[in-house]
């Protein structure tokens, strides 16, 4: 353990957290993936695992940076201790996982451009922290400017067609996936 890490606030340490899922956005855009990233973090500060979307790189529909994140923590006893930090509120299979393990501390980056299950995080006693960040806002503002179609194909939209079942509007890019 980091010998500073005891003399990290809870806010610090959330910051750490949402700071290490920032730069794992990055990495998943500069993959050519879709920039959203999560960080796993103790009580103490210590990152215990890292994840970003991967639904791009891998062809896998269930590769949202969360459950990688979850994922790649392996097989734990101490769920009920952790903080999940995410640069964008978790979708219902994130927040469903989230909910299974028994995560307390949910960090979410921001919701402005889409607004996950939330509420079931809430309704499961969970601590929601909202950090509001401008950077995350701004790096998801710009990818659905330019791929509007990965990010419809990302949050469930139908694609785009002749009957318009599937049309976009401002409006739908909040809707819950």
């Amino acid at each position: 353990m980091d010998r500073y890490a005891l003399w990290m606030t809870q806010a610090q340490i959330d910051q750490l957290a949402l700071e290490a899922a920032i730069e794992q956005a990055r990495k998943s855009l500069r993959e050519g993936g879709i920039p959203i990233g999560s960080a796993l973090v103790t009580g103490e500060g210590v990152v215990v695992a890292l994840g970003h979307n991967l639904r791009v790189q891998s062809g896998d529909p269930t590769a949202h940076a969360e459950t990688v994140c979850i994922r790649n923590a392996g097989r734990r006893r101490d769920w009920h201790t952790l903080t999940l930090a995410s640069t964008l509120s978790p979708c219902a299979m994130c927040s469903g996982t989230a909910v299974l393990h028994r995560i307390p501390r949910i960090v979410i980056g921001e919701h402005t451009t889409f607004l996950g299950r939330e509420d079931w995080l809430a309704a499961s006693g969970a601590a929601i922290v909202l950090a509001n960040d401008q950077r995350c806002v701004a790096m998801m503002r710009e990818f659905i400017k330019k791929r509007p179609d990965l990010w419809d194909e990302d949050i469930g939209i139908p694609e785009r067609g002749g009957s318009g079942s599937g049309a976009r509007s401002a409006g739908r890019t909040k809707r819950r996936r």
